[in-house]
């Protein structure tokens, strides 16, 4: 009896007590840290350099160029700086005989980048959407002049519109004397010639574009529309063209930006001279040419920073609307 008593007092002494538990009979917890002292500073300093050289880079500079545009400046010393309010804008509108050619150049450049590489672009998806046999080699083949530099690319092309030995004078018997054609000297050709090597490069931009949004396209219409009888053509118009309104909106604005920072190719060319004339062309030469008037190439980043922003806010606002109803 008396060892029966003792196991059920020690085993009653065991057992808690019912009730919240108190201070005494918690467990210690100890706080784990995810991050040391060192990760915090690595990761502090990865996205703080990033941040500061956006900031100074992209938006010091931009305020500055907006700031600058109402002054006269020859880049020498701050204290030559001299306010003259909207006289750079009047004189960019009214006196300057390179800047409507340089805006209408813009715009054809727009015109004919979604013309003609957007659709072959576009074709070129839809061809690589079926899985035909080799489709990585002709991706890689098509989109490599996305990834090759710009600067490259026009030397490429300068080799191509040479007079004496490019490609294209001698395939066309042109590379003789008297039967020259100058594709980058003549005013009425190198705008068109420089529109031709930025249409190969951007054919490969759209393309890679309209691909991802075919594979985003559920195949379940393209049966529902095979089943209904409509052919490939219909079921393209119909069915999936219809599908890509978004990736139509990329491609839109896409192109409105390549065309506005068109600079590359047309500096390696000629430097924007004798029919090449351009808005970043302008811009550079006022601001680092041998005439520095840096107040007035700031007005025309200006207006090209306006033009800009009416295409870049409208397509943010429509974004943010489709996420928040999202």
């Amino acid at each position: 009896m008396s060892s029966d008593t003792n196991t059920k007092s020690s085993e009653a002494a065991e057992v808690p007590p019912p009730g919240p538990a108190t201070a005494n009979n918690r467990v210690p917890r100890g706080h784990k840290r995810l991050l040391t002292r060192r990760d915090r500073i690595t990761l502090s300093f990865m996205a703080g350099v990033p941040t500061v050289l956006h900031v100074a880079l992209v938006w010091v500079t931009a305020l500055a160029s907006i700031g600058l545009a109402f002054t006269s400046w020859d880049g020498i010393g701050f204290d030559s700086i001299k306010w003259v309010g909207l006289d750079n804008f009047k004189q960019l509108f009214s006196d300057n005989p390179q800047f409507w050619p340089a805006v209408e150049h813009n715009i054809i450049w727009f015109v004919v980048l979604i013309l003609i590489p957007t659709p072959f672009g576009l074709f070129l998806a839809v061809q690589l959407d079926k899985n035909i046999r080799f489709s990585r080699v002709y991706q890689t083949a098509f989109f490599l002049p996305v990834v090759v530099s710009l600067a490259v690319t026009g030397f490429v092309w300068q080799l191509v519109y040479n007079p004496d030995t490019g490609l294209i004078n001698s395939l066309i018997g042109a590379n003789k004397p008297g039967h020259y054609i100058d594709w980058i000297g003549d005013p009425k050709l190198n705008l068109w010639a420089v529109l031709i090597a930025a249409s190969w490069r951007h054919t490969g931009y759209m393309m890679i574009l309209y691909l991802a949004g075919l594979k985003g396209v559920d195949p379940s219409l393209r049966e529902a529309s095979s089943l209904d009888g409509a052919n490939e053509w219909q079921t393209f118009k119909n069915v999936i063209f219809p599908t890509l309104r978004p990736t139509n909106t990329v491609v839109l604005v896409v192109t409105i930006i390549e065309a506005l920072r068109a600079f590359d190719l047309v500096f390696v060319f000629n430097k924007g001279a004798q029919g090449t004339e351009l808005l970043s062309i302008l811009i550079t030469n006022n601001i680092i040419g041998e005439s520095s008037r840096i107040g007035y190439g700031s007005a025309i980043a200006v207006v090209l920073l306006v033009i800009s922003l009416a295409v870049i806010i409208p397509y943010l606002i429509a974004t943010f609307r489709k996420e928040r109803r999202a």
